[in-house]
């Protein structure tokens, strides 16, 4: 682990005021999933404080990770003694603070600024500390792997739904008839939502993207799902539990792909098994998309605006995902370099217009000597 990221927090009071449903760092710092905003306080020695409405104290002293649960009703007694009746968010945090002997506090980026500004004026010293805040998460622990993997299963069962949905449809008149209608994205999108959904899983932005609609690589589609046109599948539920996320990117054709569609598919095919060879500890993320971007350039597909729209491989080769579906690293035109421990998506595309778009995306773990891949599902273009 790069070292800077082992003094990020060094003799340093912690301080995040945010709900963990929405929040990773406080997630990862708590380990408690919340809807609404509650406080944690790390301690220069490490010691870790969560103060707790009557709604959440009990459950928090069971599922959490603190030392001690305090009591937010408490608090703003307190803080009504020290402030008088207009005491608010603010004073309920400086007295907390004061409480526990802290005069400076460090924050995410995040915290709020008229929090912040507050606290001053009552005499806390507050330091926002840069982005990532937790800059550990970029390396995934045991059991961040576990359940990243246990993503993935009802990820790739959403994936496989959708799969036998389209195998099921019949082509008429160039269109997919599933059950006796014409089959469009928002009932596939339906059937993959609800599939992971069943398995404990949140889809968040499912893309079904046909024809012309996946030249955007972040298109969700919509209409009708017509034969002979390639379909993006980008599935990315997080767990309701846990909070980790999956991803994984499939393109496929019901019928005849056309030769154009072969050989974009071709090419994406290979340049990711090409990235997927060129990973691993030390490596730099610029490097491998080059390689993969002049693979393409090899076989003939630029990058570029045609008629006023980009086209080729205009995005990066991936990111890292955690209990967010984009962290840092990128694989990308930078100057990261990828490390043991990193979970990163895989996901080069290719997009041309009129013929639609081509990506396929699966998720590794970095290792000494190359990966663990820990996406299953079939790569296949033609149903």
């Amino acid at each position: 682990m790069n070292k800077a990221f082992n003094r990020r927090h060094r003799n340093k009071n912690i301080l995040m005021y945010a709900d963990s449903e929405s929040d990773a760092n406080m997630l990862y710092g708590t380990s408690l999933q919340v809807p609404d905003p509650f406080i944690f306080i790390r301690t220069a020695q490490g010691r870790r404080h969560l103060v707790m409405s009557d709604l959440e104290i009990d459950r928090a002293r069971v599922q959490s990770n603190a030392h001690k649960v305090h009591s937010l009703t408490d608090y703003i007694a307190l803080a009504k003694k020290q402030f008088g009746k207009t005491s608010d968010v603010p004073e309920i945090l400086t007295t907390i603070l004061r409480d526990l002997g802290l005069r400076s506090v460090a924050v995410p980026m995040s915290f709020p600024v008229g929090l912040a500004d507050t606290m001053r004026k009552h005499g806390v010293k507050i330091t926002p500390l840069p982005d990532p805040f937790y800059p550990e998460r970029i390396y995934k622990r045991p059991g961040e792997l576990v359940e990243i993997k246990k993503a993935f299963r009802a990820t790739e069962k959403g994936m496989r739904a959708a799969i036998d949905t389209l195998e099921a449809s019949r082509i008429r008149n160039g269109y997919l008839i599933y059950k006796g209608k014409r089959l469009t994205v928002e009932k596939l999108r339906s059937i993959i939502n609800t599939t992971v959904l069943s398995l404990g899983y949140v889809p968040n932005g499912t893309i079904v993207a046909p024809g012309k609609q996946g030249c955007d690589p972040h298109e969700r589609g919509s209409g009708t799902i017509r034969a002979h046109e390639p379909i993006i599948l980008d599935i990315f539920p997080r767990s309701e539990t846990s909070g980790y996320f999956a991803d994984m990117t499939r393109t496929v054709v019901r019928g005849r792909a056309s030769d154009m569609v072969k050989n974009m598919y071709r090419a994406v095919y290979e340049g990711q098994r090409l990235g997927l060879k060129l990973i691993r500890h030390g490596a730099r993320a610029r490097q491998v998309h080059s390689a993969i971007n002049g693979l393409f350039e090899e076989r003939g597909f630029y990058t570029g605006k045609k008629n006023g729209r980009m086209q080729g491989f205009f995005h990066g080769t991936g990111h890292a995902l955690g209990l967010e579906i984009h962290e840092p690293p990128r694989i990308a035109i930078n100057n990261a370099t990828l490390e043991k421990g990193m979970v990163l998506t895989v996901e080069p595309g290719l997009y041309y217009y009129p013929h639609g778009g081509i990506r396929i995306e699966d998720t590794v773990v970095v290792t000494r000597t190359g990966i663990e891949n820990l996406t299953r599902f079939p790569k296949f273009l033609e149903i």
